[in-house]
Order: structure tokens, then C-alpha cells, then sequence
């Protein structure tokens, strides 16, 4: 009689443990990206695009970001991190203390791209488009824009060309 009642503490014991893990689990897997606020055709063009994002980035399988948003994607961990509609860059605003007037920017299978450098990598932001799209990669992953081929055609499909 007491074996029985040891295994049925036991069990009752293990499913809020088993519960707590998997959360635990679940919750690791999502990585917090800001998500951008576009407002008028941005908004459309961002969920268009949203939905054309491929599953692989550079061999990194897409994952969950948090908040969950029609505006933002990621791949692999560290992740590369995806942000559509995002404010033009204050390289390109001129006035701003950052401004740049030759900025570094290339063109990667048809799609146009300022560059910036940070303490981890780089940040690549769509110029000559209707809407800004930002893509974060950690030096991890270097050359770094070996992402950009990868999204190139998402892009090119949903986000129209012009300023």
C-alpha cells in the first residue's frame, strides 16, 4: 500500500515538473526582436513580404520571434533577425549627427543594401524601396551577407522598388 502511494506522489509530482520544463523549453526557443510599427502600404507590403520569407536563411532554420508580429522573422540562434518597415536609417536622413553621404551600400541579387557595421556583425537595410526592410546579422555567420541572397527574392516580389 505505501509503494502505491510513493508512485502516485510521484506522479502527481512529475507533471507539474514535466510542465515547467517543457515552458522553460519553449520559451528559450523564441528570441525578443522589436517589432517595427509601419503604418499605410508598409503594413500590407510587410505581411506580403512576411509570408514569401524563406524557411532556410544561410542554412538556419527559421524561428519563433517574440512578440510574435506580421513584421519581424528570424533564423538560427544567435539569431539573424529580420525587421520590415522599419524608419529610414539616420545614415541616410540628412541633419541627422549620423548622416553619411556616401554610405556604404551593394546591390545582392537585385536588391539594394546599405551597410553597417556593429559591435557584433552587421545591420542591412533595403534602400530604393517603398519600404525600409532591416536584417540584422551576428559576425557569427561571416561574410554576413551571405544572408541577404537568401532573402533577396522575398524581398524583390513584395517590396516595391522606389522611394
Amino acid at each position: 500500500m505505501l509503494g502505491r502511494v510513493i508512485r502516485a506522489r510521484r506522479r502527481h509530482l512529475a507533471l507539474p515538473l514535466l510542465t515547467v520544463l517543457f515552458g522553460a523549453v519553449s520559451c528559450s526557443s523564441a528570441t525578443d526582436v522589436a517589432a517595427p510599427s509601419p503604418e499605410g502600404a508598409a503594413v500590407r507590403h510587410c505581411r506580403e513580404l512576411h509570408k514569401a520569407l524563406p524557411q532556410t536563411v544561410n542554412g538556419l532554420k527559421r524561428g519563433i520571434a517574440e512578440p510574435v508580429s506580421d513584421f519581424t522573422a528570424i533564423w538560427g540562434d544567435p539569431a539573424v533577425e529580420l525587421r520590415c518597415g522599419v524608419p529610414k536609417p539616420d545614415v541616410l536622413r540628412y541633419g541627422s549627427e549620423h548622416y553619411n553621404a556616401n554610405p556604404d551600400a551593394a546591390e545582392v541579387d537585385g536588391v539594394q543594401w546599405l551597410f553597417e557595421k556593429q559591435d557584433d556583425g552587421y545591420r542591412f537595410t533595403t534602400v530604393l524601396r517603398k519600404v525600409y526592410v532591416e536584417v540584422t546579422v551576428p559576425g557569427k555567420y561571416a561574410p554576413e551577407v551571405n544572408a541577404l541572397t537568401d532573402l533577396a527574392d522575398a524581398v524583390k516580389k513584395t517590396i516595391p522598388a522606389g522611394v
